[in-house]
């Protein structure tokens, strides 16, 4: 089992410290456990000694991108690097939804490291375009940290059908598996399965959830987050209504529902994600600017990246609203939602 999380480790007891205080910090440094045990340098190569679980994840990856890396690797197969090769690049990276102002970027940088490698074999540009993307994507590269607060309280939002409380469901069980105490809020009211869905995540990781049937969005998570403080727990994840960011009287109950929370808790919530379809193409994008604009977005969560999903949209997004990327995920399962490698997702897309 992975870590996705990490946990702020508590200060080191001075050497001169006597044996009992020693003892007493023993608890505190088994609860760091979210820790990660190895973190990918984002610049060098994936490894080939990769840990077997997240090795086959990688497989899986690369299979749901196969679509748009084949398109793109179609453009390497000829004789010279020209005009034509450009052109077609940039049909390539515009169909795999790379959106504009990224696939210029992306081409400026190429031909720069062309030029500067004295590059000659279009077979060469594959693996130089794996590094523009890289780029790219790397200040997407983020860690979710918990415990600087307690609870850390985690708003999350997306459109319906996103996977948003299948996500939260897949986050619940890591933290809890992690070793940290998490509290659910369902205040996903509007649609009738949300909170039965919640209940069943809830009962599957044996962790307690707020819920009331039909109750206000924003009490439900007010009580939540009020509860999170006094019962000590680690986490507090709200899983909000799915909506549509044109849909503005439930953009606005998302803002209500961010302002009843601080008042619960002054410097909640810690993080802001959205869960968005990797399936959904451009329309992603605008979901992130709409929903940033709301809510101040800190993290997202892309999902569906198995099906035909063309993955280029991280770019674009890179580009056009930089917000991290904690998680992708490929499928259903639990081992299918990983933290994001911007070097993994580069070499996936061009696999």
């Amino acid at each position: 089992m992975f870590s996705f999380f990490r946990k702020k480790s508590p200060a080191p007891a001075p050497a001169s410290a006597p044996a009992a205080q020693t003892n007493a910090a023993a608890p505190v440094a088994a609860h760091s456990a979210l820790a990660p045990v190895a973190t990918l340098n984002p610049l060098t190569e994936v490894s080939a000694h990769v840990p077997a679980a997240r090795q086959g994840w990688l497989d899986k990856l690369k299979a749901g991108l196969r679509k748009t890396g084949s398109s793109i690797a179609t453009v390497f197969t000829g004789t010279q690097i020209d005009d034509n090769l450009y052109e077609e690049l940039e049909t390539a990276l515009l169909m795999a939804d790379t959106g504009v102002k990224a696939t210029e970027h992306l081409l400026k940088d190429l031909k720069r490291r062309i030029k500067d490698s004295k590059t000659t074999e279009p077979q060469a540009v594959k693996g130089l375009l794996i590094e523009c993307i890289t780029d790219l994507l790397t200040p997407l590269q983020k860690t979710l940290s918990i415990g600087e607060h307690q609870p850390t309280v985690i708003m999350v939002a997306g459109v319906n059908g996103a996977g948003k409380t299948t996500s939260i469901g897949k986050l619940t069980k890591h933290l809890a598996d992690s070793g940290a105490s998490v509290l659910l809020a369902a205040a996903d009211t509007f649609r009738a399965a949300a909170r039965e869905q919640l209940a069943v995540w809830a009962d599957r990781n044996t962790v307690e959830i707020i819920s009331q049937a039909g109750g206000d969005p924003a009490a439900v998570s007010f009580d939540a987050v009020s509860a999170g403080k006094a019962r000590g727990k680690d986490v507090v994840l709200v899983d909000t209504a799915g909506r549509l960011p044109t849909q503005n009287h439930l953009m606005l109950e998302l803002s209500k529902i961010k302002r009843v929370v601080q008042k619960a808790d002054a410097t909640a919530p810690h993080e802001v994600l959205l869960v968005i379809d990797g399936n959904t193409g451009q329309n992603a994008l605008m979901q992130v600017k709409a929903f940033d604009e709301t809510l101040q977005l800190t993290g997202l969560i892309v999902t569906k990246l198995d099906g035909t999903a063309k993955g280029g949209v991280l770019c674009a997004i890179a580009r056009e609203k930089p917000v991290p990327v904690y998680f992708i995920g490929v499928g259903e399962q639990l081992a299918d939602l990983e933290t994001f490698n911007a070097r993994e997702f580069a070499q996936a897309l061009l696999s």
